[in-house]
């Protein structure tokens, strides 16, 4: 990629969609979300063999007054030329979740909700998307109709009862897991946001409630961890522990599949049969804080099967998270 502001579309032979889209909406949802849609050719190839659920992409963010990396001659090697230019040129590379896909062909329009928060600590995503306007542009890193890519976690196997918990970060991906759920789905989720004017209205199967918690200007986790700890059975902390010192992972993600500390995987199944929780498959994304509470309250306490968990640490406040 070279430091331009061309616009050349990706090529097409490149296993995902790897192109630049234009903001043509841009909406305040709440004080902690806005609304992103985008429009783009290549958008009509974008695609999943199923539904989107937490599916996750990348967005290259340009600097407040710098340009996008140009997509000419783009191939292979896309990923290696982006990282080997200039930080002042290639940008910010962020994941984000799809909200969703709408339209048809030319008329496609993807929606991303960007977390933002205005005290003096955004990092570049938020920072593009409070000053994002109509007009303005990204790249985008997506998955292309047919090809596999990755970015789904959301795999239940054939859990009988959900268990999903997520701080503001996480909303995005549980509204696009609860918008895949068949009518039959079952279980509890719980989404912990600084506002009661973040709560949206998360269309969810009958047997599955939304629980959303609102924990203003403390730490997050506050609120969502004594309110999963209690809805497991388990005090509002755990025995023993100092609630202030926690040895974090930033880049803690555990699924069935895979394992950030690289612990063994090979094997496991989603369809765990019997145990602490039987039939609960449990997905648990945000702050990587909070996360490696629930992650020692489930594993370590409740003792439940690593094959029905899937811990992942969105962001860690304070480090400036890898692309």
């Amino acid at each position: 990629m070279s430091p331009t502001t061309a616009t050349t579309a990706a090529s097409p032979v490149l296993p995902l969609v790897l192109t630049e889209v234009e903001a043509v909406e841009v909406t305040r949802l709440s004080p902690s979300f806005v609304r992103v849609v985008f429009a783009g050719d290549q958008l009509a190839d974008m695609g999943v063999d199923g539904p989107w659920l937490d599916q996750r992409i990348k967005l290259v963010l340009p600097e407040e007054h710098g340009t996008l990396p140009s997509l000419q001659g783009v191939g292979a090697d896309w990923y290696a030329d982006w990282r080997a230019l200039p930080p002042q040129q290639r940008g910010h590379m962020r994941t984000y979740t799809v909200r969703e896909l709408e339209g048809y062909g030319a008329d496609t329009r993807l929606v991303v909700d960007f977390v933002v928060h205005e005290d003096g600590l955004a990092g570049p995503g938020a920072g593009w998307a409070l000053r994002a306007r109509p007009g303005m542009r990204v790249v985008l890193l997506a998955p292309r109709r047919g090809v596999p890519f990755g970015g789904i976690e959301f795999t239940p196997g054939e859990a009988t009862s959900l268990l999903l918990v997520g701080d503001e970060s996480a909303v995005p991906a549980i509204a696009g897991i609860l918008a895949g759920l068949g009518c039959g789905a079952s279980g509890t989720v719980f989404l912990e946001v600084p506002d009661a004017l973040d709560f949206q209205d998360l269309p969810a199967p009958t047997g599955v409630e939304v629980r959303w918690l609102v924990r203003g200007h403390r730490d997050v986790g506050s609120r969502l961890v004594p309110a999963v700890r209690e809805c497991l059975g388990l005090p509002s902390s755990a025995p023993g522990a100092d609630p202030t010192v926690v040895e974090v992972d930033p880049e803690l993600w555990e699924t069935p599949a895979y394992s950030s500390s690289g612990e063994e995987v090979a094997g496991r199944a989603t369809n765990p049969t019997s145990g602490p929780l039987e039939g609960v498959f449990a997905w648990i994304a945000g702050e990587s804080t909070m996360v490696t509470r629930l992650r020692r309250a489930l594993v370590q306490e409740v003792g439940v099967d690593r094959r029905q968990v899937a811990f992942m640490g969105y962001w860690r406040r304070g480090v400036a998270m890898q692309s």
